[in-house]
């Protein structure tokens, strides 16, 4: 399978992020892209740096405005305030605002949206090489309806428009999305981190051309809380074309693939011409931070039943931190999904 990574994705780091009222370094650190990528480092996989498509595949999701100031942030907050300063905001627009604030902080709180994603010097490399990978991945799989593997690294799906948040700035899954769009007329989205993904929803809530559906922990008492029920289900030209599954806390192996297969009942319904994989791989049973219990076998199952729907696949890395089954269970979940 064709593997797209780049190094620049590594030069986001040293972020941190509030949790139970105490400031703490990310869980998203580069090593938890490097875990994978050693697991990949097997002759079925060719690992290849994007090339660069420019902002183009960008701009099909995100304004120029909001990459502008993904680009300036980190600067302007260092001027003011020094290198010491967290560059997290205190009041959030919640994209509920159209007045973008000049100063430097009010901006911060119009474009990022919870204080889990601290932009900092390397973030911006990181983050347009990682949206790179998944233009790259799924641009392959419309010349070649071959699947192919973007090791996105910061993850995207928490990310929306114009709003970074959940260790996520721009969202790898939606412009991957939009690239198969180029060729495909219905693209599907199947988000399977144990959170749910917030901002594809928000992106796509009101189009009928791409199906959002997400499997994720019981937000009403998991992040990101707010969104991810099941009666969210799409306006306007998109109504029925959103779809929640959520699985409880203390879910087996057998609940969730069960949650899997009403995913796969919206999806069959759907009848899409490719389909996006936001590869979470938090709810994994030793992921030091997703707290849920999910084996590598799951996983694996998992793949199997999305290699039965046949349709040219882009698997776009979002959620799953270090531990030491991390690197060998997204090995496993692509080789069974090419191989069986």
């Amino acid at each position: 399978m064709q593997v797209y990574w780049s190094p620049n994705q590594t030069k986001h780091q040293g972020a941190r992020f509030l949790k139970a009222g105490m400031l703490r370094q990310s869980p998203e650190t580069p090593n938890r892209a490097n875990l994978i990528l050693n697991a990949l480092c097997e002759p079925e996989f060719t690992i290849s740096e994007p090339v660069d498509l420019g902002l183009a595949p960008l701009l099909r999701t995100h304004p120029i405005e909001y990459l502008d100031f993904l680009q300036t942030i980190h600067a302007r907050w260092v001027a003011e305030f020094g290198t010491n300063a967290a560059i997290l905001p205190n009041v959030m627009a919640g994209g509920k605002s159209s007045h973008v604030p000049v100063g430097t902080v009010g901006a911060l709180g119009f474009y990022v949206n919870d204080l889990a994603a601290e932009v900092r010097d390397g973030t911006w490399s990181a983050v347009y090489a990682s949206a790179q990978c998944a233009a790259n991945a799924a641009q392959m799989v419309t010349t070649s309806d071959d699947a192919a593997y973007a090791l996105c690294r910061p993850p995207g799906h928490h990310a929306a428009a114009a709003l970074a948040m959940g260790f996520c700035f721009l969202n790898n899954a939606a412009i991957a999305a939009e690239e198969l769009r180029q060729r495909y007329a219905k693209v599907a989205i199947v988000d399977i981190d144990v959170h749910h993904g917030n901002g594809t929803q928000d992106i796509f809530y009101n189009r009928a051309d791409v199906l959002t559906a997400s499997m994720h922990s019981d937000p009403s008492s998991y992040y990101p809380f707010h969104t991810g029920y099941e009666d969210e289900c799409g306006v306007g030209a998109g109504e029925g074309f959103n779809t929640n599954v959520c699985f409880a806390a203390d879910a087996d192996d057998g609940g969730f693939l069960n949650a899997f297969e009403k995913i796969a009942d919206a999806v069959e319904v759907f009848q899409p011409d490719a389909v996006v994989i936001a590869l979470g791989l938090d709810a994994l049973r030793s992921d030091p931070h997703g707290g849920h219990s999910i084996t590598p076998d799951g996983y694996v199952a998992l793949a199997r039943l999305i290699r039965d729907w046949s349709l040219p696949t882009v698997f776009v890395q979002e959620g799953g931190y270090e531990s030491e089954e991390l690197g060998p269970t997204v090995s496993r979940f692509l080789r069974e999904f090419e191989h069986g």
